[in-house]
């Protein structure tokens, strides 16, 4: 026997018609008491369940992190302006959006501007004699401070 690709039946129909006849279903079991009434320990475990298979998917997982640190940036940068001040003390270009460059690896654009950032905090550390990088720490500076101010 031949097997047929198409859908018939429920399967068949527009989604939008399962969905009602599904909500349909599910209020006649409830008036009749034979439904299920998911207990406060079974949610639980079916939220733990799902999150575990969630989990697993990590495209996915990176892929909401990366929109969950764009939109509180977003929050930050908000704040920020209600306030009148800038969020880092300059204004710094919108990120781009997501690129296909693989996880770990950098387009060079962004390669560059971090460059750029890096080079003009360089500038501005050594113009005011405040470079904590060196070594020695906090304690060096703070004697390059003192020494300066004589």
């Amino acid at each position: 026997m031949e097997r047929r690709n198409q859908s018939s039946g429920f399967a068949s129909m527009d989604r939008r018609k399962q969905r009602e006849i599904a909500r349909k279903g599910g209020m006649a079991a409830h008036r009749k008491g034979v439904a299920h009434e998911f207990t406060a320990e079974e949610a639980r475990n079916a939220g733990r369940k799902g999150g575990q298979n969630v989990s697993l998917n990590r495209s996915h997982m990176i892929e909401i992190g990366r929109l969950g640190g764009q939109r509180s940036a977003e929050r930050r940068r908000s704040r920020m302006n209600q306030v009148g001040g800038e969020p880092y003390g300059e204004s710094r270009p919108a990120v781009p959006e997501a690129s296909s460059v693989p996880v770990g690896q950098e387009s060079p654009e962004v390669t560059q501007r971090e460059d750029a950032e890096t080079e003009t905090m360089s500038q501005t550390n050594a113009s005011d004699g405040g470079d904590i990088a060196q070594s020695g720490g906090w304690e060096a500076a703070d004697a390059k401070h003192d020494a300066l101010a004589r």
